[in-house]
C-alpha cells in the first residue's frame, strides 16, 4: 500500500532564487545595523560631550576661524616705530625728592668729587590711582676705586619706570585677583606695554622660586591635579595646575600628554604621597592615586538623566548618588578622627555593596566596573583623613584660569605664557601661606635694592632645599 505522502511532489529550489535571498537577508541586517548606529550617533550629538561635567565652553561649539587668520600674529606691526618711556619734568611731578649722597666711598671709604645730579623718574602707587614722583641722587667719583658711585633710590628696582609698591599692586591685581591689563592701565594712568615688560622681568627674577615649587610638590603628602584648556597666540593648548594646601603650581603647554604631569611629579621612584585627580589617563604614571567623587557622582546622575524611563537606573542614582556624596563631606563633618574612621569603613562598604551587585543597565554595569576593576585608587580617603574623596581644590584653583581665558582669550605669546605660569604659581603659593602677597612682594623687592645678592628662594620659602640654577 502507498504511503499518502508518496503522491506528493519533491520540494526543489532554484539555486539563483536561494543565492537572491540571502543576499537580501544580508543586506537587511545591513540596513538595521546601520540604521542603529545612525540613531546612536544623533543621540550622542544631542548630548553635552562630558554630561554634567561639560564646561559651558563646549556647550556652545562655534566655527573655528579662517587659517589665515590664525597664522597673523599679535603685536605691533614690522617696523612700527614705539614711543619708548615716557619722561616726565619737574613742573609735571606730584613730588620731588632730594636724596643725599654718600660721605665717603660705601666699598673703600675714600674721599668722593661730585660730578652733578641725576634725575630718576618714577611712577608709584596712590589710593584713587597713581603719582608721579621725581628723585634727584648726586653723582660722585671715588678717586681710589677709579668708579662713579650714586646712591641707590630706595623702593625702586634699577631701570624701572614703577615703585615697588605700584609693580606688586599690578601683579597682584592681574595674576591674583584677575584683573585685565588695560583696567590697571588705566587706573594708573600707564601704557598696557610698559606693564608687561615689567610683568616679564619679575617673572624672570621670581623664575628660581617657581623651580623650588616642585620640589615642595613631590614631598608633599596629599596633593591634587588637573588641567583645563588655554589658548597661546590663538593656538589651542591647556592649563594644567598642581596642588596643595600650601603649593600652587601652573603649566601653560600646547598638549595634553603625560610628559607635562612627568615634569612636575618626576620620576617613578622618587614619587611620594597620594595624587587625588580625575580618571584622565595622563596621570597613571602616579603610583597612588585617589579618584575624584565628585565625577563618579556626576557620572553616576547622568545615569538617570540619560535614562528616564528606566526603573533600574532610577534604583541604582538612588542608592549609590546618597553614599558618594556622604563620602565627599564626610572628611569636613565636625567630628574625631575615631569616630570619622569608623563611619568611613562602614560607608566604604556600603558603596561597594552597591558596586557589586548585578545590573542589567550597560550604563550601570560602567559606573560598577570602575569601582570593581579600579578598587585600589578608590578609598584612600578611608585609611587617611587627609586624602579628600574629591578634587575640588583643583577645581577651583583653576577656576581663575577658566574666566581668564574667557576674557583674555589666554596668552599673545610664548613669553606671556612663560611668565603667566611663572607669576601664578608664586603669587598663589605666597597667597596660601601668608596672605598679603602685595605686601610681602614689595619687602623683596625693597630689600633686594638694598641687597642684590638676596637669596630669594630662602627669603619666601625658608623650608626649601636650595635649589641650583643655570
Amino acid at each position: 500500500m502507498k504511503s499518502p505522502t508518496s503522491s506528493r511532489p519533491a520540494l526543489c529550489y532554484c539555486k539563483e532564487c536561494v543565492k537572491k535571498q540571502q543576499k537580501i537577508d544580508r543586506l537587511e541586517e545591513r540596513i538595521a545595523s546601520l540604521e542603529a548606529r545612525l540613531r546612536y550617533q544623533e543621540r550622542k550629538g544631542k548630548e553635552e560631550p562630558f554630561g554634567s561635567s561639560t564646561p559651558s565652553s563646549k556647550q556652545h561649539i562655534k566655527a573655528s576661524t579662517d587659517e589665515e587668520k590664525r597664522k597673523k600674529r599679535g603685536g605691533a606691526v614690522r617696523g612700527h616705530k614705539g614711543y619708548g618711556r615716557q619722561s616726565f619734568v619737574a613742573e609735571e611731578a606730584d613730588e620731588v625728592v632730594v636724596l643725599e649722597g654718600y660721605d665717603c666711598c660705601p666699598d673703600c671709604g675714600g674721599p668722593l668729587v661730585e660730578m652733578g645730579e641725576r634725575e630718576r623718574t618714577i611712577i608709584d602707587a596712590h589710593p584713587g590711582g597713581s603719582k608721579k614722583r621725581i628723585v634727584k641722587t648726586p653723582e660722585c667719583f671715588c678717586a681710589n676705586c677709579r668708579k662713579k658711585v650714586k646712591r641707590r633710590v630706595p623702593g625702586v628696582m634699577p631701570r624701572s619706570l614703577f615703585s615697588n609698591n605700584l609693580l606688586s599692586q599690578i601683579v597682584c591685581k592681574h595674576y591674583v585677583v584677575g584683573h585685565p591689563v588695560e583696567w590697571i592701565a588705566e587706573e594708573y594712568a600707564i601704557n598696557s606695554g610698559t606693564i608687561f615688560t615689567r610683568l616679564h622681568t619679575l617673572a624672570d627674577l621670581l623664575k628660581p622660586v617657581d623651580a623650588a615649587l616642585i620640589d615642595l610638590y613631590r614631598n608633599s603628602p596629599v596633593k591634587h591635579a588637573d588641567e583645563t584648556g588655554w589658548r597661546t597666540d590663538g593656538e589651542n593648548g591647556y592649563m594644567w595646575g598642581f596642588f596643595t594646601d600650601q603649593i600652587s603650581i601652573f603649566r601653560c603647554r600646547n598638549t595634553r600628554a603625560r610628559s607635562v604631569p612627568l615634569e612636575v611629579l618626576g620620576e617613578a621612584e622618587a614619587m611620594k604621597g597620594v595624587l587625588v585627580v580625575d580618571r584622565y589617563g595622563a596621570y597613571n604614571i602616579f603610583e597612588v592615586i585617589q579618584y575624584c567623587y565628585s565625577h563618579l557622582l556626576r557620572d553616576t546622575k547622568d545615569v538617570g538623566k540619560n535614562n528616564p524611563e528606566d526603573e533600574e537606573c532610577a534604583r541604582f542614582v538612588a542608592a549609590f548618588a546618597p553614599l558618594l556624596a556622604d563620602a565627599i563631606r564626610l572628611r569636613n563633618r565636625p567630628i574625631d578622627d575615631e569616630e570619622y574612621y569608623r563611619e568611613a569603613a562602614i560607608l566604604a562598604e556600603k558603596i561597594k555593596d552597591v558596586a557589586n551587585q548585578s545590573a542589567k543597565h550597560p550604563d550601570i554595569q560602567r559606573i560598577q566596573n570602575i569601582f570593581r576593576e579600579k578598587e585600589s585608587r578608590l578609598f584612600h580617603w578611608v585609611g587617611n583623613r587627609a586624602v579628600p574623596a574629591d578634587n575640588n581644590r583643583a577645581e577651583r584653583e583653576l577656576r581663575p584660569s577658566v574666566i581668564a581665558r574667557k576674557i583674555s582669550f589666554g596668552s599673545q605669546s610664548e613669553r606671556g605664557q612663560k611668565t603667566r605660569e611663572i607669576l601664578m604659581s608664586v603669587l598663589n603659593t605666597l597667597k596660601k601661606r601668608y596672605g598679603n602677597v602685595a605686601e610681602l612682594l614689595t619687602k623683596l623687592l625693597d630689600t633686594l635694592v638694598e641687597n642684590p645678592d638676596l637669596n630669594i628662594v630662602n627669603f619666601l620659602l625658608p623650608e626649601t632645599i636650595p635649589v641650583v640654577t643655570n
